[in-house]
């Protein structure tokens, strides 16, 4: 097992083909995926063919897979997955957080411990100088996690999807952090 970072109660570690069932899973509840996809059903050729190919990529500017899965520290316990994908090839300069979680995770404050974990390696150790992420506007619980992770509302916008998903009229939210306001917040990184 490829340990990136522990926290008190998660490890994360890089994704690998054995992991293949358990995302699956999780992609195919439509209570986790209702603000994704409207909830519904990924095949498993689908989700090998267009989805895996991302988890097991290695980023040249890190050495290391962009996508982690969750598991409980102290079982092992499958939790999900988060994603510290660089935006460039060559840079780590900016990354994209992302989280998904199974509901039995959900209301623990996993996502927001992953997430502050991750960033901080990040700022102290990667050389990323600013996490962004988004999501719809009307994903209170991811836009609380962001928010907990200390990354700030920077604006709204509107896109055109090819399938409508319940909330899409409200729009999309983006949300970023940056190296010296991270350090205003928990000190210098040297």
């Amino acid at each position: 097992m490829s340990v990136f970072l522990q926290t008190d109660r998660l490890t994360l570690r890089a994704a690998d083909d054995a992991d293949v069932d358990h995302v699956l899973e999780l992609h195919n509840d439509p209570e986790v995926m209702r603000y994704i996809n409207s909830g519904q059903p990924i095949s498993r050729e689908t989700f090998v063919r267009e989805t895996l190919p991302r988890f097991l990529r290695t980023f040249p500017c890190t050495g290391d897979r962009a996508f982690f899965i969750a598991q409980e520290r102290d079982t092992e316990m499958f939790l999900g997955w988060f994603e510290f994908r660089p935006t460039a090839d060559d840079s780590c300069a900016t990354v994209e957080l992302g989280y998904r979680l199974c509901r039995k995770a959900w209301g623990r404050g996993l996502a927001s411990e992953g997430a502050r974990a991750l960033i901080r390696k990040g700022f102290t150790e990667l050389g990323v100088e600013r996490v962004i992420a988004d999501t719809m506007t009307v994903n209170a619980r991811s836009r609380r996690v962001m928010e907990k992770a200390g990354l700030r509302h920077v604006r709204t916008f509107f896109e055109e999807w090819p399938d409508a998903i319940d909330g899409s009229e409200e729009g999309d939210v983006a949300y970023e952090l940056t190296r010296s306001e991270w350090e205003r917040q928990n000190g210098p990184t040297a």
